[in-house]
């Protein structure tokens, strides 16, 4: 019997993981890692689940890494004026590193996560690929981007056949776990109250200062309170009346500038991309083709990889893309297939 390590992070698609990886007949171990502090409610109810489907459960205190690896690196990213996303770094760094190196260090065979994708052979590329799920604007590749490549052959995604939340919350009641009508987490885990601008001025980031703002050929317009206020693309906020709607075209962190204009300015062909990660093979291919995408739910366009020099990618798209927001990942692929990503520079 094979062996396989749970993240359960005592929501209801981790626990429903739980229940088919036991169907299938996996020796199911479960592990929730503990990364904020008093994060003890997703212990108590993940090992609530445990419990009732007879699986040994462990808890692992990672606070110290997802501070260093995700809550730094989220107010890092905004001293640099760039808007990032703390998950991608979670799961590269503790859902699939840290809770690997766990599995291993237990004599566990695969480890398993609720995330909406799927692990299946190819014979095309000789090798064990991530592939989107049948889940449709749930499919969560995109923010496994950045994983390592060793890791791959050692998971399992149990939800990877589901379309629906639906149907995930009719499993849970039908096994009467108490989770079934549990909320999802949309927040950032870190901030609960979801209000990041209070919690990177309670962290003293810099860029807080007021500064201009300008439009694209620099005429000041306005005053803004802090470019850490601002992402790319936004369009309230700025306090700038016009007959024009007018948008966040980018963040000038050198001369402490919001930069704003029409809706044409946001758009452009080309964007630059820092941290490459390739999944599919040892490396990208100069000029290689593939689709790209530049946030969760945007969709995928066709676009050419080139490689530079300083280990960054230049990533041309066939047309032009709106709102290109650096801090944010890159995800590509190769029909539905996870080629690899990095993040927006």
């Amino acid at each position: 019997m094979k062996s396989v390590l749970l993240g359960m992070s005592g929501g209801v698609d981790s626990s429903v993981s739980a229940i088919i990886l036991k169907e299938a007949g996996y020796n199911v171990i479960g592990v929730t890692m503990e990364l904020i502090p008093n994060d003890g409610k997703a212990s108590n109810d993940a090992k609530i689940v445990c419990d009732k489907l007879e699986i040994k459960h462990y808890v692992l205190d990672l606070k110290d890494l997802f501070k260093e690896k995700v809550i730094n690196t989220f107010i890092e990213e905004y001293k640099n004026c760039n808007t990032p996303n703390p998950c991608i770094y979670c799961n590269k760094y503790l859902k699939f590193r840290a809770m690997y190196e766990f599995a291993k260090s237990i004599g566990v065979d695969y480890i398993a996560t609720g995330h909406y994708a799927r692990v299946e052979y190819s014979k095309e590329y000789g090798k064990n690929v991530i592939k989107k799920s049948d889940a449709g604007k749930k499919d969560q590749t995109y923010v496994l981007c950045n994983i390592d490549r060793d890791v791959v052959d050692h998971i399992v995604f149990p939800l990877s056949d589901f379309k629906s939340k639906d149907e995930i919350r009719q499993i849970a009641k039908e096994y009467n776990l108490e989770v079934a009508n549990k909320p999802d987490s949309e927040d950032i885990c870190f901030i609960p109250d979801n209000d990041y601008i209070k919690f990177l001025e309670k962290n003293n980031i810099q860029g807080m200062k007021h500064g201009k703002i300008v439009d694209t050929k620099g005429t000041v317009l306005g005053k803004h309170q802090g470019l850490h206020r601002y992402t790319i693309g936004q369009r309230r906020g700025m306090g700038i009346s016009s007959s024009t709607p007018l948008y966040v075209i980018s963040l000038n962190k050198k001369k402490n500038e919001l930069v704003i204009g029409t809706q044409d300015e946001l758009y452009t062909d080309t964007v630059l991309v820092k941290d490459p990660n390739c999944i599919l093979f040892d490396n990208f291919k100069n000029g290689m083709k593939a689709k790209a995408k530049v946030r969760y739910l945007a969709p995928e366009k066709e676009a050419t990889i080139y490689i530079n020099d300083d280990n960054t990618l230049t990533v041309k798209f066939d047309e032009k893309i709106r709102a290109i927001t650096p801090g944010q990942a890159i995800a590509f692929y190769i029909d539905d297939i996870l080629l690899g990503g990095g993040i927006i520079a």
